[in-house]
């Protein structure tokens, strides 16, 4: 897509010990601070972005979006699960090691969104918000390209029925079952399913589960592990 660019992070390239090897991206999962700024560095220069033009969040599984238009800074880093800016040239990251990575542009608009979905907030509408401040700054749905990346898949993602049944009931696309039978979830089925009743049409899914790749973090196999990135960004 001409102007708008994804990026996806694997594990390798870094410098972080085990178990955060290599390229963990991850500030808050007990790495070495330092190792985790040459990662940062390390996987922004390999992308042709300025590091100090890439815009965190402090992810918390929650609904809210925020519209950015540079780095924090000093300024507190929000607790918040998607990002949008009007800004080109300003990189938008997300973290995740299972739950769905969701990168969105409008490129005719300029206008970018990285989207934190986890189980709760797919479920509590992370992706309908970010949509939502898309549009508010002039982004259509119907020009938006939408990219999910390295994620826990419907097969792996076992939970108990309940829980299956309640996200079912606020997102019928997500209900799954392992592929040994049991009840599961499927997070990026069910945020393909939100996109499109949005009118987001220009959708593609990274064929990575996470859980089953050693190539990515997951914290589901690993529990003390690093975390990938997905980065959007607009010339």
């Amino acid at each position: 897509m001409s102007g708008a660019h994804f990026a996806f992070t694997d594990r390798w390239g870094g410098v972080s010990a085990a178990p955060y090897e290599e390229l963990n991206l991850g500030g808050a999962v007990g790495d070495d601070p330092e190792a985790v700024r040459t990662n940062r560095e390390l996987a922004a220069k390999t992308l042709g972005i300025d590091p100090a033009r890439v815009v965190w969040m402090n992810q918390v599984h929650g609904a809210d979006a925020v519209v950015v238009s540079a780095p924090w800074g000093e300024r507190p880093v929000p607790r918040v699960d998607a990002i949008v800016t009007a800004e080109r040239g300003l990189a938008l990251a997300v973290l995740t090691a299972d739950c769905t990575p969701v990168l969105l542009a409008d490129p005719v608009a300029g206008i970018a969104a990285a989207a934190h979905a986890g189980r709760p907030g797919m479920v509590a509408g992370i992706v309908p918000a970010a949509l939502r401040a898309m549009t508010e700054l002039g982004a259509d749905p119907a020009r938006i390209v939408a990219r999910t990346g390295p994620a826990v898949c419907g097969r792996c993602y076992e939970v108990p029925e309940e829980m299956r049944a309640d996200v079912a009931a606020v997102e019928p696309a997500a209900h799954s079952e392992t592929s040994w039978g049991t009840p599961a979830v499927d997070v990026t089925a069910g945020v393909h399913a939100q996109l499109d009743r949005l009118g987001v049409r220009d959708r593609q899914q990274s064929p990575v589960c996470t859980l089953e790749s050693g190539d990515h973090f997951s914290y589901r196999r690993d529990r003390t592990t690093g975390r990938l990135a997905g980065y959007v960004w607009l010339d």
